[in-house]
């Protein structure tokens, strides 16, 4: 068997051992003529590396990269493209199987839904768009295990099967830069639901209009959460079908927009145990996933939170509604096609300190979208900005003590840029990482003066 591996990072490294263990011969193809192919794999790389695919048996894409890039070097071939999911599901032990999709809170909601039920002692394999594949742990599975899987539009849009329990998370516009518009995006998260069976369960947030739909096109029982008979707050109280499972006084986890992910994971977590005491028992220990509104550290009694997963101004929105406290948000980004109205009036009702932006407008290959930010900023009133924009971006350390000395005691310092992060940092990661070493570097007090553009 010739199998062609589209795309080769770190997803592509863990395909490239499934298919080696199962014989095939195997040639990665991808645009980055220096890419680092392990010896003795056949290489097509940089210019032409998508010609001629219908020669290999299988064609693996990797989830970055558009099915419709390789169809429109090679029409005709849509049978012989896999994904990693697609073959996980293809082969996968257990039908046991809870995928996770939404616009944010894919990654909370998972791990709080695999956290659960190890705690009512089930045997759980989390992976996905977490950053651990599938095949990783493929081997270890056996027939009664549970596999909980969080799932991106790009690892959704053209898959053939669906799981036993599939849960969709509010969806707004996102990565519009990818997908064709939005109807192409919604319809890739419907891919997940479409391939149910009858018996099996659709969960979705019923505040939501694209979850509704979305889970709509499920043939199976469908369960909406936020409202009975999925988990709901009722009285102040996490409840799902007269069951009290927490007050959400004690919820670990911060922000409002919380209630939503924890109610979700409840809800699928109740359609395999009704264990409540191993709920409570997560739900009063789970603070968070790293770069999700992580605390970072006190300093002279201003609080610093890391948001840096934050990539849309939706997110931008609840990070800053999760406080009450004075803020200075520090906002900025390459531009991924969103609007940015609906958090400059936010911001503009919102306590807010002063808008740090940052960005990058020298980046040939990722366009900033701070000037687009700045000029809604300004349109609905918001004045308290400093702009440290400027060819190649200000540092973070910068950027921090720029947040430090516009900051006072009782203030909330919040990196949740509401973009994402090419045009200054590698990922998002790589920003998150920058921003908690540069708070860490801080002295105790307020500087002298900040730095400027």
């Amino acid at each position: 068997m010739n199998v062609a591996l589209v795309g080769f990072g770190i997803e592509g490294e863990a395909a490239l051992k499934y298919w080696q263990d199962l014989g095939a011969t195997i040639t990665v193809c991808d645009q980055d003529p220096d890419k680092q192919v392990p010896v003795g794999v056949e290489r097509r790389l940089g210019e032409g590396y998508l010609d001629n695919l219908d020669s290999f048996d299988v064609i693996w894409r990797s989830a970055g990269i558009n099915p419709d890039v390789i169809l429109a070097s090679n029409p005709g071939i849509q049978d012989k493209i896999t994904t990693t999911m697609n073959e996980f599901l293809r082969v996968c032990p257990t039908r046991h199987i809870i995928g996770v999709t939404g616009t944010k809170g894919k990654g909370t909601t998972s791990t709080l839904i695999a956290k659960m039920l190890e705690a009512a002692d089930q045997k759980v394999f989390l992976g996905g768009n977490i950053g651990i594949s599938p095949f990783d742990f493929l081997p270890s599975i056996t027939a009664n295990d549970w596999v909980v899987l969080e799932l991106s539009s790009f690892q959704l849009c053209d898959i053939k099967y669906g799981p036993e329990v599939a849960v969709c998370l509010m969806v707004v516009p996102e990565h519009l830069n990818w997908h064709k518009d939005l109807s192409d995006y919604l319809n890739a998260k419907a891919q997940l639901f479409v391939h149910q069976g009858s018996s099996d369960t659709a969960i979705y947030f019923v505040d939501n209009g694209n979850s509704k739909q979305i889970a709509s096109r499920s043939p199976g029982i469908k369960i909406p959460y936020f409202k009975e008979p999925g988990a709901h707050v009722e009285n102040g109280i996490l409840t799902i079908t007269g069951n009290a499972i927490l007050p959400i006084s004690e919820l670990k986890l911060l922000g409002a927009h919380n209630w939503q992910n924890v109610c979700a994971a409840i809800t699928a977590v109740w359609q395999v145990t009704q264990d409540v005491m191993s709920m409570q028992a997560v739900l009063r220990s789970f603070s968070g996933l790293e770069h999700r509104l992580e605390f970072v550290r006190e300093i002279s009694g201003v609080r610093y939170y890391d948001d840096s997963f934050g990539t849309t101004p939706e997110t931008a929105i609840v990070a800053i509604q999760a406080f009450d406290a004075p803020k200075v948000v520090i906002i900025g980004g390459s531009d991924k096609g969103a609007s940015f109205d609906d958090l400059a009036a936010v911001l503009a009702g919102d306590t807010i300190r002063q808008v740090i932006l940052i960005g990058n407008p020298a980046n040939p290959m990722h366009k900033s979208a701070t000037p687009t930010i700045e000029a809604a900023f300004r349109a609905h009133g918001v004045q308290a900005i400093t702009s440290l924009v400027k060819p190649g971006g200000s540092t973070m350390a910068e950027v921090v003590a720029a947040a430090q000395h516009a900051a006072k005691p009782g203030d909330v310092v919040l990196l949740s840029t509401a973009c994402a992060s090419f045009d200054m940092f590698e990922n998002y990661k790589d920003r998150g990482d920058q921003f908690k070493n540069a708070v860490a570097a801080l002295p105790e007090g307020q500087p002298v003066s900040a730095p400027t553009a």
